[in-house]
């Protein structure tokens, strides 16, 4: 059964930094690409980040330059660096993959971004 548990969230000020992991189990990690969403509250849950098993990255357009995706396949783990923060990054983010034709998500990390 494969598991995503996400971590690294909490309260930042504006400009400040965190950064997210997401740790998969139960899947050849190395195999699938791996996806950071969020959802603010009210709104629709949207890509943020995504990285292929070759390194390829692409990222939404509102944060580009600021937030970084990455993997560490011997740790089975996903990260996003998150710089520049902004209030209206403030989200659950989410972590996702697709094994074969079934979609798993994490649980959610919350980022609130307030001064």
């Amino acid at each position: 059964q494969v598991q995503l548990v996400e971590s690294g969230g909490g309260l930042v000020q504006p400009g400040g930094s965190l950064r997210l992991s997401c740790a998969a189990s139960g899947m050849i990690f190395s195999l699938y690409a791996m996806g950071w969403y969020r959802q603010a509250p009210g709104q629709q849950r949207e890509l943020v980040a995504r990285i292929t098993t070759d390194g390829s990255t692409n990222y939404a357009d509102t944060v580009k330059g600021r937030f970084t995706i990455s993997r560490d396949n011997a740790k089975n783990t996903v990260y996003l660096q998150m710089n520049s923060l902004k209030l209206e990054d403030t989200a659950v983010y989410y972590c996702k993959t697709q094994v074969r034709a079934m979609i798993y998500w994490g649980k959610g990390t919350l980022v609130t971004v307030s001064s």
